[in-house]
């Protein structure tokens, strides 16, 4: 089986390791707000014609290995789902609105992209173990 995935007249393998953080840091991305960030998140990248490879919710950052086509360009994708699923998770936790530093705000400016290349299965590993790491190393 092929990388490479097909549109009319284009063959194309474009993935991405997309990196973003809530407002403030914040370690908000648990529980009920996590699944549904989670759910977001699969239906906005179907909507945009991209597939998750991986996806690792943490509590206060998001790690997304994504297979995006190439007619899309990643600064639209990533703003579009960070802004749906901002506007979705303030409108099911309205708890959220009230804090005064969230305002209309979930996510924090910015984010951090890097394209997948050669190195995709250690790039999906990374993203998919990280969490598990990063515990490792806190304890320590």
């Amino acid at each position: 089986m092929s990388r490479f995935k097909k549109l009319s007249h284009t063959l194309w393998h474009c993935n991405y390791h997309i990196v973003w953080t809530p407002k403030y840091r914040y370690r908000i991305l648990e529980g009920e707000i996590k699944r549904e960030v989670e759910n977001c998140l699969h239906q906005f990248v179907d909507r945009q014609g991209g597939v998750v490879e991986e996806l690792n919710v943490q509590k206060d950052h998001i790690h997304l290995l994504v297979s995006v086509p190439p007619k899309v360009s990643i600064s639209s994708f990533v703003g579009t789902i960070k802004g749906r699923t901002s506007i979705r998770v303030l409108n099911k936790f309205k708890q959220l609105k009230k804090k005064p530093y969230w305002g209309n705000h979930f996510w924090a400016r910015g984010y951090c992209v890097d394209t997948v290349g050669l190195d995709e299965e250690m790039i999906r590993k990374y993203v998919k173990y990280q969490e598990e790491h990063e515990k490792r190393e806190e304890s320590k």
